[in-house]
């Protein structure tokens, strides 16, 4: 593969990495080490990967150095600490951050290397990327990542956008990532298809179809805890006086999710952890009611009003989110239960 900085545009087309053989360990930089970015180089070097470790924070830094990792003060030294063709895994904030970091890298990699920014970018802005970064022959690979605070154990559900030689190239560290087929049987119906879909990671398509397929993915977490909520909520004002005596519920929210775990064609991972909050807290009191929106069901109510598509229920749910920040029910308690669940979202108060 050739790296040479002063390759031409399409260098990234016309002269992709060399898939490897599945298995094989590689070395990669993780940039931003947060909640979800630690645990992914931790994952990562469970595995038998190298991982380069870099984040604003020295402490952050100097933590993962303690169990493995290479510290890097510096972008300079990150790149410095990589073999071509090099791999720059991206998990910071969405937005300014990401923008930031992957310009500057930009600057400082060569033809032939890899960044892949594993946040909740808008599939827009990878496009944009993809195409700056082809200039310079940098591949770039955008991969939509769900699996919260609970993905170092379990592993992680990946969508990836880019082309199909970055992909193949990368595609070890993707595969020590996800979950893999565990003991989850494939759907009936797909035998002998060729994809690893229940290996726990897809090639979506190119760049931009990773984060797509995540923003829409996050779409229907919305609409899916909004259900949740609204029935819970329903179940506990079962009690109120003015309904007909003899027509009142007294109910147990964390025995009916209990039961509902087993069994029911509602159960799923969202009514576990929502299970488990109300086991511990059944009237939620540390939670405020208020319930953030990171940004993928905005675009993903977007994406439908330019697709003519209606999206009744993901609108719905993204707008009282809205509505939450200024009045609560019960239902925006659970909801912020279940954010806290499953990524540690702490809702201001």
């Amino acid at each position: 593969m050739n790296t040479h900085p002063s390759r031409a545009a399409s260098a990234a087309s016309t002269t992709p990495p060399s898939s490897v053989q599945q298995g094989t360990k590689m070395k990669i930089a993780m940039l931003g080490l947060g909640r979800m970015g630690a645990n992914m180089a931790r994952r990562l070097m469970r595995d038998g990967h190298s991982v380069v470790a870099y984040d604003l924070s020295a402490e952050n830094v100097q933590k993962l150095a303690s169990e493995g990792a290479k510290p890097a003060r510096t972008l300079a030294e990150v790149v410095k600490s990589l073999e071509a063709p090099r791999v720059c895994w991206i998990m910071v904030p969405a937005g300014e951050p990401t923008e930031k970091l992957v310009a500057e890298l930009g600057r400082l990699l060569s033809a032939g290397d890899i960044v892949i920014d594993g946040g909740n970018s808008n599939y827009k802005d990878d496009v944009r990327r993809a195409r700056e970064l082809a200039k310079q022959g940098i591949h770039y690979v955008d991969v939509g990542t769900s699996g919260g605070v609970w993905g170092l154990e379990r592993g992680y559900c990946l969508m990836i956008g880019a082309d199909k030689a970055a992909f193949d190239y990368v595609e070890p560290i993707l595969r020590s990532l996800a979950p893999g087929r565990g003991d989850v049987e494939p759907s009936p119906g797909r035998s002998g298809r060729p994809s690893t879909a229940d290996e726990g990671f897809l090639h979506c398509g190119p760049p931009g179809a990773g984060h797509f397929v995540k923003m829409i993915h996050n779409g229907i977490e919305y609409g899916l805890m909004q259900a949740y909520a609204e029935g819970l909520d329903i179940l506990k004002c079962a009690n109120k006086p003015e309904l007909p005596e003899g027509m009142r519920y007294e109910f147990d929210l964390a025995d009916i999710c209990e039961v509902w775990r087993r069994g029911s064609v509602v159960g799923s991972w969202l009514l576990d952890l929502t299970a488990s909050a109300l086991a511990e807290s059944p009237k939620l009191e540390q939670y405020s009611g208020v319930v953030q929106d990171s940004g993928e069901g905005r675009w993903t109510v977007q994406a439908a009003i330019e697709e003519a598509v209606p999206a009744d229920v993901l609108t719905a749910a993204l707008y009282t989110r809205f509505r939450s920040r200024q009045d609560h029910t019960f239902a925006e308690k659970v909801l912020s239960a279940m954010r806290y669940k499953f990524g540690g979202h702490v809702e201001k108060k």
